[in-house]
């Protein structure tokens, strides 16, 4: 159901044991599953703190523990810790956690909106931008509007056009256009200032 890599296994084993608790483990959840929202949440957890509905996955030193109404959308969820030299960072892999693309039967606005939410925006959060939908035209063109650290960025072209436009016509293929309508001249605080700077999505 849900793989956990050694790396994983001993960080979270290096963790409980500072914690000092005997018996201590971890439990995951999801909230707003199947939603472009949806986010895993790691928490320690007591014995006395399950409620009986858990998978229970038997790690080295510990058990791991799924909440089980959270378990379906981790199937096939995969967990690894990268060392780097500022520690390292845990990363959770999970398909099926925002559920599926809506269908063709679905409209195109509502289509466009879940890629955003669930591929796009995720991404340059990271940088302190934002991607909203204004419109969609008669002939499939596209238009957002971009914000927070993505308003005013030197580099917003590429991002438009070699990470947005790109991911939204793979998904969304009536889409002719992707064009952006922000006034970037207005822009305060970008992350990226200087034409030199990387595309968010790069």
């Amino acid at each position: 159901m849900i793989d956990i890599s050694e790396r994983a296994q001993q960080h979270f084993l290096r963790l409980l044991s500072n914690q000092g608790i005997e018996g201590l483990g971890i439990r995951v959840s999801v909230t707003q599953p199947g939603t472009p929202a949806a986010n895993c949440e790691l928490e320690f957890c007591e014995r006395n703190e399950l409620s009986g509905n858990e998978w229970t996955v038997e790690c080295t030193g510990f058990d791991f523990h799924i909440d089980g109404a959270s378990a379906p959308w981790l199937d096939g969820a995969t967990i690894d810790y990268e060392p780097n030299t500022t520690g390292g960072q845990l990363n959770i892999r999970a398909p099926r956690i925002k559920g599926e693309l809506p269908g063709l039967e679905a409209g195109l606005v509502e289509r466009v909106q879940y890629v955003l939410e669930a591929e796009v925006n995720p991404k340059i959060a990271a940088h302190g931008g934002r991607v909203s939908l204004l419109e969609i035209d008669a002939n499939g063109v596209v238009v957002l509007q971009f914000g927070g650290g993505c308003h005013g960025c030197g580099m917003v072209d590429v991002t438009l056009k070699h990470g947005v436009e790109k991911t939204l016509r793979e998904r969304v293929p009536e889409i002719t256009e992707v064009r952006d309508a922000t006034d970037h001249a207005g822009g305060s605080n970008p992350y990226y200032s200087k034409p030199e700077g990387r595309s968010a999505l790069g």
